[in-house]
């Protein structure tokens, strides 16, 4: 059967102001068979829905969550992002546009949008983006605008015109990659922005698409979704002065019943399709990114580990003697077995920055401990001054920290002096350059 309709826009439980869909937490449990309670993709699959767009407001937090599952179950994943744009005649009322990632270049440049927003343009709890930093991050990105956009909120205020000039701002950037949202969920206000917005489009050649602007999975959800939104606005369900911003129309809708709510629209129907096969974002995973340590113009990364290890084993040994029952050849035929691993991985370059910032520490009178978690049954780690505790002497295991068998990055647990551990970032952000460096939570 031909593809009738595409969700272009769609915000999930990481949307966190409005919004009770569910991810899955494995990829495999998009499986309606699999799952353990009903989520987007599983729901998505008994729908039959071949593709799905998710547009979270202003981040992309469940975008591996949901490429995974997606991929794995067969649908075609399509990333992209609900962003607040700064209104420079209301500060305080930013108005809404949604950009999906037409490509891998796209999605760079909906990263540094959001993180951009996120650093620079917070006001009021609410991450705004600038109009003009969209002139230096559009590039693979394609925008729609709705009802809650500045071309909505001008034609909703009587000023046609001025909507118009809107359409032309952004098709100056976007071009053929701008289409006019439209939606038929029973709001305020929906119905006449539709008939201006059907009016516009024909005025400006612009092509529209059908949404839902879904917030919930099933119809039945809508009284779970208003508690929601009360509970992030400290307001009560039976209040009722309360803001009414959503319907329950705002559902997971199958594909035959969105064609029949725009049957008087086919093309809107048309260019949801039309979006689906523009957007081809592709993420490879299991690879690893690292800073470029700097090694001797002599060696490489790794006969650079290889050389500093062997003489730090040899330092160690000097200072703390050898285990009971251990020779040297011992420590010796460990270490090269380690290193060999460290190696073959890939994770020189990794041990040696790590090395690195907590020789740094302990040089520079930050206390640093001396050796937490798996990364303790190190002989490499010991070697180079990671740690401090003799993996030998105390039996301990370097495959419990890296495994050929079980891919994954090495983890090391390092602990310093909360009066320093500034100063060893500030370091650590210093030399590998401040875009190479993060901090988790």
């Amino acid at each position: 059967m031909p593809i009738r309709y595409i969700h272009p826009r769609l915000h999930s439980e990481y949307s966190l102001c409005d919004s009770i869909i569910r991810l899955p937490e494995k990829p495999e449990y998009g499986d309606p068979a699999k799952a353990p309670r009903p989520n987007l993709i599983s729901r998505a699959v008994e729908l039959g829905l071949p593709a799905l767009a998710l547009t979270d407001d202003s981040n992309l937090f469940a975008l591996i969550k949901f490429y995974r599952a997606a991929e794995y179950t067969g649908i075609k994943p399509i990333a992209g992002c609900d962003l607040w744009i700064a209104d420079p005649a209301d500060p305080q009322r930013p108005y809404r546009l949604t950009l999906l990632c037409e490509n891998h270049h796209g999605y760079l440049n909906l990263s540094r949008l959001i993180t951009r927003a996120w650093r620079e343009g917070q006001h009021g709890g609410r991450a705004r983006v600038e109009f003009d930093w969209l002139g230096q991050a559009h590039d693979g990105l394609i925008a729609l605008t709705g009802r809650e956009s500045g071309v909505g909120r001008l034609l909703a205020a009587g000023r046609a015109d001025d909507a118009r000039s809107q359409v032309d701002r952004l098709r100056a950037l976007f071009d053929d990659r701008l289409y006019l949202e439209l939606t038929r969920t029973r709001r305020d206000g929906e119905d006449a922005f539709n008939a201006q917005a059907l009016q516009l489009a024909a005025r400006c050649d612009l092509p529209v698409v059908a949404g839902n602007d879904v917030r919930f999975l099933a119809r039945e959800d809508y009284e779970a979704h208003e508690a929601r939104v009360c509970i992030q606005q400290g307001q009560q369900l039976a209040d009722p002065r309360r803001a009414r911003d959503y319907s329950p129309e705002q559902w997971l809708k199958p594909a035959e019943m969105m064609a029949e709510l725009f049957a008087d629209i086919p093309e809107a129907l048309e260019n949801s399709v039309e979006l689906a096969k523009r957007c081809n974002l592709e993420l490879n995973f299991g690879k690893y990114y690292l800073p470029a340590f700097p090694v001797p113009a002599q060696h490489t990364l790794e006969s650079w580990i290889r050389d500093q290890s062997r003489a730090g084993l040899e330092t160690r040994l000097a200072a703390r003697g050898l285990a009971q029952g251990f020779s040297t050849d011992d420590y010796r035929l460990r270490l090269d077995t380690e290193l060999d691993v460290v190696v073959r991985m890939g994770f020189a370059g990794y041990f040696l920055i790590v090395a690195d910032f907590i020789n740094w520490a302990k040089q520079n009178g930050i206390p640093v401990g001396p050796g937490r978690g798996s990364g303790a049954g190190s002989v490499v780690a010991w070697s180079l001054g990671i740690t401090d505790l003799d993996p030998l002497r105390f039996e301990l295991l370097f495959e419990r920290f890296l495994n050929p068998e079980r891919v994954s990055m090495p983890d090391f647990d390092i602990d310093f002096c909360m009066e320093g551990r500034d100063r060893v970032i500030e370091y650590v952000a210093d030399k590998y350059g401040r875009d190479q460096v993060s901090q988790i939570i």
